[in-house]
C-alpha cells in the first residue's frame, strides 16, 4: 500500500476521534456550560445532522476541484472547527462549531474512498478503503479513550485542542504525501450525479448500508448497561471489554477489505449474515461472562467486516463521475444507521422487552439489509443483457 494511503488514514483518525470522544465528556461539558446532560447529548445529534447535510452539499460544491485540494480544504475545516470548539464561549457556540466540523466528515470519507481506490491496483481497491477506515477504528480503540481521559483530567477543552493538533498534523501529511489528482472531466454536473445517485441499484446500496449499521448500533449504543446489568460486570470491567470490541473492529475491517477484493458480492452477503448470526447468538451468550467477552470482540469484527464491501458496493453501482457523491452519501447512510439503531434500541427497552432482547432484535436489521442486497443483485441480473433475454424467453 502506498504511503499516500496512510495520509488518508491519519485524517480518518482525527475525524473519528472528534465524532465519538464527546460521548465520554458529556458530564464535563454539561457541568462547565451549565446545561442538562440531555442538552449536552444534542452535541452528538448535531454532529450527525452536520454529516447528513454536509456530505452532499460539500461534495457538490467541490466537485470541480482537484481531489487533493478537496481533502486539504476539508481537513482545514475540520481543524478550524475543533479550534472553535475549544474556544467556544457557551453551549450555542459549541453546538454550532460541532455542526461546522461535521461538514468535513462525509465528504472527506467519500472523496477519500475514491482517492484511495485510485492509488492502488484494481484488485486492491476494497483493501485500500479498509486501510483508510483503519484510522476510524484506531480512533475508537485508542484516540477516544485517551481523549476522554485528557478531558476528564484537564478539562474538555483540552481534548479539542489536542484534536485540533491532530487535524493540523493530518493536513500536513496529506499535503506532503497525497499526489495531485484532477477532477474527472465530467465532474461538476450535479444533475448528472444526482441522476446516477437516483438509480435503483445505488439507492438499494445506500439502504443496505443504513440497515447493516443500524443493527450494530441497536446493540452497541447500550453496550455498557448490557455488560453491567445483564452480564453482571463491574463498572471497571467495561472499558477493558470495549478495548476488545475495538480490536475486533480493526481485524474485521482489514479482513473485510481483503475478502471483498477477491469476491465483492459474496463478502457483502456473507458479512451481513455473519453480523446477524453473531448478534443472534449474543442473546444467549450474555448470561455467561466469558462468552460475553468473546462475543463483544466478535461483534466488533463482524460489524466492521461489512464496511469495505458496503462502501465498495456503492462505488461500483454509482460508477464514473457519480462516485464521489454516492460515496459521500454512503457515509451519511452509515451515520443514519447509527441514529436509527440507537432509536430502535431505545424503543425495544421502552416497550418492556428489556436489555437482553437488544441483540436478537438487532440481528433482524442486518437480515433486512441482506434481503435488500439480494434484491439489488436480482435487479442487476434482470438489467444485464443475459437477464433480459432470459426474462423474455
Amino acid at each position: 500500500m502506498p504511503l499516500a494511503l496512510y495520509a488518508l488514514t491519519a485524517g480518518a483518525f482525527g475525524i473519528g476521534v472528534t465524532e465519538f470522544v464527546i460521548m465520554g465528556l458529556l458530564l464535563e461539558v454539561s457541568a462547565d456550560l451549565g446545561v442538562s446532560i440531555s442538552a449536552a447529548g444534542l452535541l452528538i445529534s448535531g454532529y450527525a445532522l452536520g454529516v447528513m447535510v454536509g456530505a452532499p452539499l460539500m461534495t457538490i460544491l467541490t466537485a470541480r476541484w482537484p481531489r487533493k485540494t478537496v481533502l486539504l480544504v476539508l481537513m482545514a475545516i475540520f481543524t478550524l472547527g475543533n479550534l472553535a470548539c475549544a474556544l467556544a464561549p457557551g453551549y450555542a457556540a459549541l453546538l454550532a462549531a460541532r455542526v461546522l466540523t461535521a461538514f468535513a466528515h462525509g465528504t472527506f470519507f467519500g472523496v477519500g474512498s475514491v482517492v484511495a481506490t485510485g492509488l492502488v491496483a484494481p484488485q486492491q481497491r476494497a483493501s485500500a478503503i479498509a486501510v483508510m477506515f483503519t484510522g476510524l477504528t484506531v480512533a475508537t480503540v485508542l484516540g477516544v479513550p485517551f481523549g476522554t481521559w485528557l478531558g476528564q483530567h484537564y478539562g474538555w477543552r483540552a481534548t479539542f485542542w489536542a484534536v485540533s493538533a491532530v487535524g493540523a498534523l493530518a493536513l500536513a501529511i496529506i499535503a506532503a504525501l497525497v499526489p495531485s489528482q484532477a477532477a474527472p472531466a465530467d465532474a461538476g454536473d450535479w444533475r448528472a450525479e444526482l441522476r446516477a445517485l437516483a438509480r435503483p441499484p445505488v439507492l438499494l446500496g445506500l439502504l443496505t448500508t443504513v440497515l447493516g449499521f443500524g443493527g450494530l448500533f441497536t446493540v452497541f449504543t447500550y453496550i455498557a448497561p448490557l455488560l453491567r446489568q445483564v452480564s453482571g460486570f463491574s463498572e471497571a470491567a467495561v472499558s477493558p471489554i470495549l478495548l476488545l470490541f475495538g480490536g475486533g473492529l480493526v481485524v474485521g475491517n482489514l479482513l473485510g477489505g481483503k475478502l471483498a477484493d477477491r469476491r465483492l458480492l459474496p463478502t457483502l452477503l456473507g458479512s451481513l449474515l455473519l453480523l446477524a448470526l453473531v448478534m443472534g447468538l449474543m442473546s444467549f451468550a450474555l448470561h455467561s461472562q466469558w462468552l460475553t467477552v468473546l462475543f463483544v470482540a466478535l461483534l466488533g469484527a463482524a460489524s466492521f467486516a461489512t464496511v469495505p464491501p458496503l462502501q465498495m458496493w456503492v462505488l461500483e453501482k454509482a460508477g464514473g463521475a457519480g462516485q464521489s457523491l454516492a460515496s459521500s452519501f454512503n457515509i451519511g447512510a452509515f451515520n443514519l444507521g447509527n441514529a436509527l439503531g440507537a432509536w430502535l434500541g431505545g424503543e425495544v427497552i421502552d416497550q418492556g422487552l428489556g436489555l437482553a432482547a437488544l441483540p436478537w432484535v438487532g440481528a433482524l436489521v442486518p437480515l433486512a439489509a441482506l434481503a435488500v442486497a439480494l434484491s439489488a443483485r436480482a435487479l442487476d441480473q434482470r438489467a444485464s443483457p443475459a437477464g433480459r433475454i432470459a426474462a423474455s424467453a
